[in-house]
């Protein structure tokens, strides 16, 4: 692939790979050939709405092959596609609708009504598309587009997942979706490969930003792409044979129930040759069991919206069950930099946490609206990611957390996810989440959710007696709470907040 263009690898595809399957979602399949076609009809039906370049398009529904559809559509006419996750509730959906001045929203049936009532206090939402009559809609003009854009130009608007304060939309070029590959293709790496006949899953929900940035990796390489309404596992488990899936692109969350009973059987998984996963810290334990059940090589990526997803992997190649560099992100792709900052805005030393400053030609162009948060994020070319960690004498980057997740014990900085690592290795937990409370003497101490495994029972002062020697005695958690489930967002990231809020309610002051 050698387009910087979502509207020009379309294209091209339709042209060298007309009848090759494009995307398959229950049980439908639209060809390159088909996809290209559709795609122009769905445009041309966007201008007659009044759709022009720089307009915001907004898709309110779950996974199909019409929102690639339209995300095709919104390249060729240089509008800028605006995914909503729908398991949002109704005031933050409104936020991102009067956000963004979205002009055209798509819309799911189950949403119509929640839309319509919206879109009185909308006044820039002209039309609300049904997908379930888009059909109708699009209608049969397909006259040619010869799109001018260029790999600036804007085509995604993806709001941030927003679990501290409202959501911003980070605004995404083109470019944001070509960057690693060329990148790993000029190096001649595989840490992340297609091959022509690949089959690909898409597990991340495409209003995430690693959903959409997997699939358009996919549609560049022009390999066949499998979407799924909603990710279950028993569901995924049957479709990797069923479809002969190959790759697949999934968080961590999503790996854990693939896994759950009725536990699947190795052979299930004997057409994966690679899975990519990200989007949230994983435990050494989960990888581990998922490395022996998939059997095949894993890949980890490591980034955020405001870089275009991905800007660090940890290949293959260091996937070694025990080895230390399991535990780290990894290390940035070919063109990317990455720096670990001191309170003082220096470079710190090996082995020193710090916040992870990135420096990638596929960052965002802005946040939407909001120039102030754009400059504090993005300073002099280094992206700010807010996420505490530290680079090792090789360069690997091992993140301990969110920079505001830190916990301070006694003036000793405690980051969850190592607590959560140690706690996640005992046999009888599932996984655990680890959050600071107030506490009048040491001012934050330790307290930790366990999820146990099916069938097992967890006694907390097993557990502290297993933590023992394992973390410092000051990072043992001073109270466990049993728990069904972990609170998380759509994307599969934990909300911690919604954890740590009953401890810190009553209080004026905040650890947030």
């Amino acid at each position: 692939m050698t387009t910087s263009t979502i509207h020009a690898i379309i294209a091209n595809h339709a042209q060298a790979r007309p009848n090759h399957p494009a995307i398959i979602c229950q049980g439908r399949t639209l060809t390159y050939a088909e996809l290209h076609d559709q795609s122009t009809t769905t445009a041309n039906a966007m201008h007659r709405s009044g759709v022009e370049a720089g307009d915001r398009v907004g898709y309110l529904g779950k996974e199909s092959e019409q929102y690639y559809d339209i995300l095709f559509a919104a390249a060729k006419t240089g509008a800028v596609l605006t995914p909503i996750n729908w398991r949002l509730k109704p005031a933050e959906i409104h936020h991102i609708l009067h956000d963004s001045g979205a002009t055209l929203l798509f819309a799911d049936d189950e949403f119509l009504t929640l839309a319509a009532k919206m879109k009185a206090d909308l006044p820039r939402l002209r039309g609300i598309v049904p997908l379930s009559a888009i059909t109708e809609w699009r209608g049969t003009d397909s006259t040619p587009l010869h799109p001018p854009f260029d790999e600036e130009h804007p085509i995604a608007q993806v709001y941030t997942s927003g679990t501290t304060g409202r959501p911003k939309g980070a605004v995404l070029p083109h470019r944001s979706f070509f960057a690693v590959r060329a990148a790993l293709a000029q190096a001649g790496l595989d840490w992340i490969d297609w091959r022509p006949d690949d089959v690909s899953l898409i597990g991340i929900p495409g209003f995430h930003v690693g959903g959409l940035w997997w699939a358009v990796q996919g549609f560049g390489a022009g390999i066949t792409m499998v979407s799924v309404p909603v990710f279950t596992g028993r569901e995924v488990v049957r479709l990797v044979p069923a479809l002969g899936i190959t790759t697949a692109c999934v968080v961590p969350a999503q790996l854990q129930v693939m896994l759950a009973p009725p536990r699947p059987r190795q052979e299930d998984f004997a057409s994966l040759r690679k899975v990519v996963y990200g989007g949230s810290p994983i435990s050494e334990a989960l990888l581990a069991r998922s490395i022996e059940m998939f059997d095949c090589e894993f890949a980890q990526i490591y980034g955020l919206t405001e870089c275009g997803n991905t800007a660090v992997c940890l290949p293959p190649a260091e996937h070694v069950v025990g080895g230390r560099r399991m535990q780290a992100a990894g290390r940035p792709y070919p063109g990317i930099e990455l720096k670990v900052v001191d309170e003082w805005g220096e470079p710190a030393e090996p082995g020193v946490v710090g916040e992870v400053w990135l420096r990638s030609p596929a960052v965002m162009l802005e946040y939407w609206g909001l120039p102030a948060a754009t400059d504090e994020t993005i300073v002099d070319g280094w992206l700010r990611t807010g996420d505490a960690g530290y680079l090792d004498e090789e360069g690997f980057l091992f993140i301990r957390d969110r920079v505001k997740d830190t916990i301070i014990v006694a003036g000793e900085n405690v980051y969850p996810a190592e607590i959560e690592n140690a706690v996640a290795a005992h046999p009888t937990v599932l996984e655990a989440a680890a959050v600071g409370v107030p506490n009048e003497h040491w001012g934050e101490v330790v307290h930790c959710f366990v999820v146990p495994r099916q069938g097992e029972t967890v006694a907390t002062r097993q557990l502290v007696r297993f933590l023992r020697g394992r973390i410092a005695d000051f990072k043992i958690p001073s109270s466990f709470e049993l728990v069904e489930s972990l609170p998380r967002n759509p994307s599969g990231k934990l909300l911690r907040r919604e954890l740590r809020e009953r401890f810190w309610a009553h209080l004026d002051r905040r650890v947030a």
